[in-house]
C-alpha cells in the first residue's frame, strides 16, 4: 500500500517545492581545515550504520499502545470527549497519537536531509562541506526508518504539520548560507533530539526505544556541527545581523511551542480547532513536554552567541530562560553512551541465545549418540 493511502488526511500535493535562492560555492583549498570539525567528519565517517541490520524490526509493535504512553499523558483525557469514549476508541486513539508524532519525526528528517544537502552547497569551508556530506546520509537513514516504523508497525501516516513546513520553508528560501544551519541544526534538530530523548526514557517498548536511541547518537553530531560552524561565523557579525537572526530563532520556537501540538489528531476525533488548542494549553503534561521540548534549544542558541536581550526576554516568558546552563557536551555524551549500552544488552542477549542453542544442540547429539 502507498504511503498516500496510508495518510489520515490527503496533502496537498505530495510534492511540495520550495523555490532555492542563494549562491553554491566551491573551496580549491582541500588542504586545511578545522581540527575539531574534521574530527566530527571522521566519527560521522565512523558512525555510519545500516537501519535495516542494527536494528530488529522482528520486535513486534502495538499500534494501538506503541509508546506505553500513560492516560494522562494524552491531551484528550479527563474532557467531555474521553468520557464518551469506549476502550476501542481510546485504543485508536492512541494509534493516531503516536502515528502523528513520529510522521512529525518523519517529514522532519526529511527537511533535515534537504538542509543537510544545501549545506553541502552553500557552507563556503570545505571542512563542513564534508561534514554536511554525512548528515546528509545520516539523515536519509532516519528518514528511510521512521516511514518503514509508520508504514509497517503503524499502518497510519499523518501529513506534515503547517508550524513545521512553514519553519522549513523559511530555513529554506533564505539565502544566506548560514541559515539552513540555524533553522536546522539548533531549531528543528534541536527540538527534535529533545522529543527523541522524551519519549526514548519513558517508553518500555523496545523497538520505538532501538529507534530512537540509534538516531540520537547521529543527531548529538549535528547539533555539535552546528554550534561548532556558526560559534565561529557569529563572532564576525555585526549587532544587526545578529538580531536578525535572533528574530528567526524567536520566531521559529514559537512556531514550534505553541502549534505543533498534534491539534490534528483531537480534530479527527470531533474536537474542533480551537477547543483542542485550549485543551493542549490546560494539560499539565504537554505543559512539561513543551517545556522539556527546549533543553537542547536554549543552550545551544547561547553558545553560538545568540543571546540579545530580547530573545532573552522571549525565553523568560516561555519560562525556558534557566536551561541556557545546561550543559550540552554532558547531554550528548549521554545519548551516545544510551545507544552504545543498549547495543551490548542486545548483543550479549543473542551471544547467550547462541550459546543455549549449541549446547542444547550437543546434549541432544550426546543423547542420540547414547541410544541404542
Amino acid at each position: 500500500m502507498s504511503t498516500y493511502e496510508r495518510y489520515t488526511r490527503a496533502p496537498e500535493t505530495l510534492d511540495w517545492q520550495v523555490p532555492a535562492s542563494g549562491s553554491a560555492r566551491f573551496s580549491w583549498e582541500y588542504d586545511e581545515g578545522r581540527d575539531q570539525l574534521l574530527a566530527l567528519y571522521q566519527k560521522g565517517k565512523d558512525k555510519q550504520w545500516d537501519g535495516a541490520k542494527r536494528i530488529d524490526w522482528e520486535l513486534e509493535v502495538d499500534p494501538y499502545d506503541a509508546l506505553g504512553t500513560p492516560d494522562e499523558a494524552l491531551s484528550i483525557y479527563g474532557s467531555r470527549y474521553w468520557a464518551k469514549m469506549n476502550a476501542r476508541d481510546r485504543a485508536e486513539f492512541r494509534r493516531h497519537a503516536s502515528s502523528w508524532q513520529f510522521s512529525q519525526f518523519l517529514h522532519g528528517e526529511q527537511g533535515a536531509m534537504v538542509c543537510a544537502a544545501r549545506i553541502v552547497e552553500s557552507a563556503p569551508d570545505l571542512d563542513a562541506k564534508f561534514y554536511s556530506a554525512t548528515q546528509t546520509m545520516d539523515e536519509a537513514r532516519h528518514a528511510e526508518i521512521y516511514a518503514r516504523f509508520l508504514h509497517e508497525k503503524m499502518e497510519m501516516l499523518y501529513p506534515v504539520n503547517d508550524s513545521l513546513q512553514e519553519l522549513l520553508g523559511d530555513t529554506l528560501r533564505d539565502s544566506r548560507w548560514d541559515m539552513p544551519y540555524l533553522g536546522m541544526q539548533v531549531l528543528i534538530e534541536g527540538l527534535a533530539l529533545a522529543a527523541f530523548g522524551i519519549i526514548r526514557d519513558l517508553t518500555d517498548k523496545p523497538l520505538p526505544k532501538q529507534i530512537l536511541a540509534y538516531v540520537m547518537q547521529d543527531e548529538a553530531r549535528h547539533v555539535a556541527f552546528g554550534r561548532m560552524a556558526l560559534r565561529d561565523y557569529y563572532k564576525e557579525l555585526t549587532d544587526a545581523e545578529l538580531r536578525e537572526r535572533e528574530e528567526f530563532v524567536i520566531e521559529g520556537c514559537h512556531l514550534m511551542r505553541h502549534r505543533l501540538n498534534g491539534v490534528e489528531v483531537l480534530e479527527n476525533f470531533g474536537v474542533p480547532r480551537a477547543e483542542g488548542q485550549e485543551m493542549s494549553e490546560r494539560s499539565e503534561y504537554l505543559q512539561l513536554f513543551r517545556r522539556m521540548l527546549f533543553s537542547r534549544i536554549v543552550p545551544c542558541v547561547k553558545d553560538i552567541g545568540l543571546w540579545g536581550e530580547r530573545l532573552q526576554k522571549a525565553y523568560v516568558d516561555m519560562g525556558v530562560f534557566e536551561l541556557g546552563d545546561a550543559n550540552l557536551d554532558l547531554l550528548m555524551a549521554q545519548d551516545e553512551e544510551i545507544a552504545e549500552q543498549l547495543d551490548r544488552e542486545r548483543f550479549a542477549a543473542e551471544e547467550r541465545a547462541r550459546v543455549a542453542e549449541v549446547t542444547q544442540a550437543i546434549a541432544e547429539g550426546a543423547e542420540a549418540a547414547g541410544s541404542p
